[in-house]
C-alpha cells in the first residue's frame, strides 16, 4: 500500500509530504483547490507521461518520491522488479522516485537504481488503480476482463497455459520436419552423391594433421638419408673412426705395461670408444626413424591432397568432413522416412491440439459459470447506486481458431445497458462520467479480493449524486478498505465522513505567490470540513450537527 508521497515543485505545490494509512482515506477541498495536482503528482511517480507544464513555474526540475509497503514476498510488484534485475528485500519499502526537468527530460529511478518509464508505468499497475470519470485503463480495458474474470471465479488458466505450450511446441517441430523434408527432397540426387563420395572416401575428424605429420617426417627422411648414410660410414666403417680408436686403444694396453703415464691415456681412448659407441647407437635409432617409402610418401600425399579437396569442394574444414557425411546421410534418412515421421508429428499435434480444447472448454465452462456469479453480484451493488435500471453482463465469447492462445479460447468484456430495452455495448462507451464511475465502484466492490492493486484512488466518484446514493457509495467504499487500500477525492459529505483518515487540500496566495497544500485534520477539524461541505461558505449549526450525524454512522 502507498504509505508516503513526497511532492516537489508541481504546478502549484512547493514542498508537500504526505503520509498514509490503511482503510478508507478521503481528500476534499475547494473546486481549484489542487486535488487533481496530487494525483497528477502521483501519475508521474507511477509512470504516466512526463508533461513538462508539471514543473512549477520558474523551477528547474519537479520531483515525486512515492513509497509502498510491499507485504508479501510474492507480490506482483517484487516479482516484476526481480525479472529487471531488482530485488526486494522482504520488507523493504519499495521507493519510485520521478525527476522531472523543465525542458520536459525525466529520470526514474526504484529503491534508487535507474529504470525505464516503461517499467515503471507496469509497476505502477501492480500497485495502485487510478478510477476516474475519464479513466480508460483498468476496469474499462477489454483487455484486462479476461483476467479479472479468471481471478473472480479462480478459474484455472495454468492448466490452459501448459497444454498451449504443449501444442505449439508439437505444432513447431512438425514445420520443421516438414520444411527439413522439402528441402532435402529438392536436393535428393546431390545429398546421394555427396554421401557416396564421402562414405568412399571416409574422411576421419584429425586425419589432415595426422597426415601433414606423417608426410613431413618422410620427406625429412628424404632430405637426411645420405648424409645420415655418410656419417655412419664414417664411425662404423673398416676403416672407420670407431675401429681406428679400438685399434688404438689395443696397443696402448699393450704399452702401459712398460710406461705406466700412458695409463691416463688408455682411459681417456676408452671412453672415447664407449662414446663412439653410443654415437653409433644413436645413428642407426636415427636412420630407423627417418627411413621411409617412398610409396608411403605418395599415398600419404594423395590422400592429403584429396581431402583438402573435398574440403573446398563441401565449404567445410577437413576434420568437419566426417560431420558433413552423417549430417546429410540424416537429410536422406529423413527423405525415406519422411512421411512415417511426419505422420507421428501430426497425430502429436492433433493429440495436443485436443488435449487444448479439452482444458480451453473447461476453463470456458469455468469462466461462464463465473461471469454469472459476477453479473449477480453486479446487479446486487447498482439499485442502491441509482443504478437500477441498469443491467450488467460478462460476455464469453468463443474466439476465432486464429486467435487462441495460452488464456484459452474466450474474448472476455464487461457491457451494459443503461435503460430499458437499450442494447448492450462496452462499458465505456455508453456510461455517462457519474454513471461509469459508479459502474467501476459495484465493479470492484463484486470483484473485492479477487486480486488487483492493493491501493484503489476513486477521483470523484460522487459527482452528480447526492443523499441516498452518496451514502450508498460510502458505505461501499468503507467495504471495500476492509482488504484494500482506498483514496477517495470526494465533495460528498456523506462518503467523506465514512473515511478512516481525512486530509484537506487548499491553495492560499499571498499576492505574487500561489501554493497548494494539504492538512491532515483532526477530529475537530474533520466536523467542520464536512460541515463546510454541507452548507457552504457559512458554516451553520444546523451543518454541524448534521455533520455530527454523518461521523456516527
Amino acid at each position: 500500500m502507498l504509505t508516503n508521497l513526497s511532492i516537489r515543485n508541481v504546478v502549484l505545490i512547493e514542498a508537500l509530504d504526505l503520509e498514509f494509512g490503511t482503510g478508507l482515506g478521503v481528500l476534499t477541498g475547494e473546486t481549484g483547490a489542487g486535488k487533481s495536482i496530487l494525483l497528477d503528482s502521483l501519475g508521474l511517480a507511477l509512470g504516466a507521461r512526463a508533461d513538462s507544464g508539471l514543473v512549477r513555474s520558474g523551477e528547474a526540475q519537479a520531483s515525486v518520491t512515492a513509497t509502498f509497503d510491499i507485504p508479501r514476498a510474492d507480490h506482483r510488484a517484487a516479482e516484476l522488479l526481480a525479472s529487471n534485475g531488482i530485488e526486494l528485500d522482504a520488507g523493504e519499502p519499495l521507493i519510485i522516485r520521478r525527476t522531472l526537468k523543465a525542458d520536459g527530460g525525466s529520470r526514474a529511478f526504484v529503491n534508487d537504481q535507474a529504470c525505464s518509464a516503461a517499467l515503471l508505468r507496469d509497476l505502477g499497475g501492480t500497485l495502485v488503480e487510478i478510477h476516474g470519470q475519464h479513466d480508460d485503463r483498468g476496469l474499462l480495458n477489454p483487455r484486462g476482463h479476461r483476467q479479472l474474470l479468471d481471478a473472480y471465479g479462480r478459474c484455472d488458466s495454468a492448466s490452459v497455459a501448459r497444454a498451449y505450450a504443449a501444442w505449439r511446441e508439437a505444432a513447431d517441430r512438425l514445420a520443421e520436419s516438414r520444411a527439413a523434408v522439402e528441402v532435402a527432397a529438392r536436393d535428393r540426387d546431390y545429398l546421394t552423391h555427396a554421401v557416396e563420395e564421402l562414405s568412399r572416401f571416409g574422411p576421419e575428424p584429425g586425419e589432415e594433421a595426422a597426415l601433414a605429420e606423417e608426410r613431413a617426417t618422410m620427406q625429412k627422411g628424404a632430405r637426411l638419408a645420405d648424409d645420415l648414410s655418410a656419417v655412419t660410414e664414417c664411425l662404423t666403417g673398416s676403416d672407420g673412426g670407431l675401429a681406428q680408436l679400438r685399434q688404438a686403444a689395443r696397443r696402448l694396453d699393450r704399452m702401459v705395461s712398460e710406461y705406466e703415464p700412458l695409463a691416463e691415456v688408455l682411459a681417456a681412448l676408452d671412453r672415447a670408444v664407449i662414446e663412439a659407441g653410443e654415437a653409433e647407437d644413436r645413428l642407426a635409432s636415427a636412420a630407423d626413424a627417418l627411413s621411409f617409402d617412398p610409396a608411403r610418401l605418395d599415398a600419404i600425399e594423395t590422400r592429403l591432397f584429396d581431402l583438402r579437396g573435398l574440403a573446398r569442394k563441401h565449404q567445410v574444414a577437413a576434420d568437419d568432413l566426417a560431420a558433413l557425411r552423417d549430417d546429410m546421410a540424416a537429410k536422406l534418412a529423413a527423405i525415406e522416412g519422411g512421411e512415417e515421421h511426419i505422420a507421428a508429428l501430426e497425430a502429436d499435434v492433433a493429440a495436443t491440439a485436443a488435449a487444448y480444447r479439452d482444458a480451453a472448454q473447461t476453463l470456458s465452462a469455468q469462466r461462464k459459470d463465473a461471469a454469472s456469479r459476477l453479473d449477480a453480484a453486479v446487479a446486487a451493488e447498482l439499485a442502491p447506486l441509482k443504478l437500477d435500471a441498469a443491467r450488467f453482463r460478462t460476455t464469453v465469447a468463443t474466439l476465432d481458431e486464429g486467435q487462441w492462445s495460452a488464456q484459452g479460447m474466450d474474448r472476455v468484456e464487461f457491457e451494459i445497458s443503461t435503460n430499458p430495452g437499450a442494447p448492450f455495448a462496452p462499458l465505456v462507451k455508453i456510461a455517462s462520467g457519474g454513471e461509469l464511475s459508479r459502474f467501476i465502484l459495484a465493479l470492484k466492490v463484486a470483484l473485492a479480493e479477487r486480486g488487483g492493486a492493493d491501493t484503489l484512488i476513486f477521483d470523484e466518484i460522487d459527482r452528480g449524486v447526492g443523499g441516498a446514493v452518496a451514502s450508498a457509495i460510502g458505505d461501499r467504499l468503507a467495504r471495500l478498505a476492509q482488504s484494500n487500500q482506498i483514496l477517495v477525492v470526494t465533495h460528498s459529505p456523506q462518503v467523506a465522513a465514512r473515511g478512516a483518515g481525512h486530509m484537506l487540500i487548499a491553495k492560499a496566495s499571498d499576492g505574487t505567490v500561489t501554493r497548494t497544500g494539504v492538512h491532515a485534520l483532526s477530529d475537530g477539524e474533520r466536523r467542520e470540513e464536512i460541515a463546510r461541505m454541507l452548507s457552504g461558505a457559512e458554516i451553520t449549526a444546523e451543518a454541524r450537527a448534521q455533520a455530527d450525524r454523518l461521523l456516527e454512522v
